[in-house]
């Protein structure tokens, strides 16, 4: 392991965890610009769309420039995301800087989970990226502590925008540090087929039964991320009737046991099969929907969601690993197809607007969050069957 080459590639990780401010950034635009859930979910959800549309180019771009070269591209997008909002809150401007997110985000995790396995030279195990995500969710949780921060204090002029300024201060180190390291990359297996033939073998990874599976797994667990982000600080205004200032920090507390989750699940599963912990989490889930559904206090609440925090911290790892394993021969379109599950993020967030609307009540988005976990408990069921653990 080269540790002077894998510091660039985490500080990466704390960049792509730049597209969970979507989630209380939403809060904010629908209090400022007074929307309602349906249309404020629209800005999570076209965040998430666009991993539909570009990761299986991401995956053949990698195939062509190579995946570190792609990872800059994915950051450059990025920074231009960013710097947006520092300048307008435009309501259109807006879409478009979510938008740029959204590409960056796609491009960044379609290459730069095959990163790691170029700079561990093929130890790219669950552990290695439970441990990036550990790093992803750092700059998860640090967006509403930023946030809330500027919102009360109005840092600099900026209000809650103000972690649009820092995370792009440290979206420029990730991209210069990164451009200054070396990686050798071994090269692509279909690096000379037709463009045609490489976009159409990845969508035939679908008729692989464990590699569909893991893509609707994928899907699951980033709408029960997203969702959970966009709704808790609703849940408390709903149910306590306090400020989003103060229900803001719901979703650091998130974030926070989602990288506890997944920085000790880098050391569990050292001493535990993956596929077992994958139980434990999804079991931790299944008790945090009933806290969702029933708590009526701040302690009950906030505990619901820590804990759903702490369970959601390793599905995507774990996942992205088996399925990685079960396809060595193709692990950029892999991955590119299985980061194109990660439109969940788009999918939950709609459903979940339309679910709220309907009822007149966040019971409604949470009853689609257990859409999300039970598929997880069946796909844990599944893989049991078939013995794949």
């Amino acid at each position: 392991m080269n540790y002077k080459k894998l510091a660039p590639v985490m500080l990466c990780f704390f960049a792509m965890g730049f597209v969970d401010l979507v989630g209380i950034a939403s809060n904010y635009v629908k209090a400022d610009l007074n929307l309602s859930d349906s249309m404020a979910n629209t800005l999570p959800s076209l965040v998430f769309l666009w991993f539909l549309i570009f990761s299986i180019p991401t995956s053949l771009l990698m195939n062509k420039i190579g995946r570190k070269n792609t990872v800059l591209v994915s950051l450059v997008m990025t920074l231009a995301s960013l710097l947006i909002p520092v300048f307008t809150l435009d309501f259109t401007m807006l879409l478009l800087s979510f938008s740029l997110l959204g590409i960056g985000n796609a491009i960044m995790q379609t290459s730069l989970n095959p990163l790691v396995d170029s700079v561990m030279k093929g130890g790219a195990s669950a552990s290695t990226l439970t441990f990036g995500q550990f790093i992803k969710s750092i700059a998860s949780f640090l967006a509403p502590i930023i946030a809330s921060w500027g919102a009360t204090t109005n840092a600099f002029g900026f209000g809650w925008r103000v972690l649009y300024p820092i995370y792009l201060g440290v979206g420029i180190l990730a991209t210069l540090l990164l451009f200054g390291t070396r990686i050798n990359e071994e090269p692509a297996t279909q690096e000379q087929k037709p463009l045609g033939t490489q976009f159409t073998g990845c969508f035939a990874l679908l008729k692989e039964p464990f590699v569909l599976l893991c893509f609707l797994a994928i899907v699951c667990h980033v709408g029960i991320d997203v969702g959970t982000s966009v709704t808790a600080p609703k849940i408390l205004m709903e149910r306590l009737g306090i400020t989003l200032n103060d229900a803001a920090y719901i979703a650091t507390v998130y974030f926070v046991a989602k990288a506890a989750g997944s920085f000790s699940g880098s050391f569990i599963m050292k001493f535990l099969k993956d596929w077992t912990f994958l139980f434990v989490s999804v079991a931790m889930m299944l008790i945090a929907l009933v806290g969702l559904y029933v708590g009526s206090t701040q302690w009950e609440i906030y505990g619901a969601v820590a804990l759903m925090g702490f369970g959601n911290g390793n599905p995507f790892s774990i996942v992205f690993a088996r399925a990685l394993a079960a396809v060595p021969d193709k692990k950029n379109e892999v991955s590119g197809l299985l980061i194109m599950g990660i439109c969940g993020g788009a999918v939950f967030p709609m459903l979940m607007g339309v679910a709220s609307d309907a009822v007149g009540s966040q019971a409604g988005a949470i009853a689609v969050v257990a859409v999300g976990v039970l598929y997880l408990l069946s796909f844990w069921m599944t893989g049991v069957r078939k013995k794949v653990c």
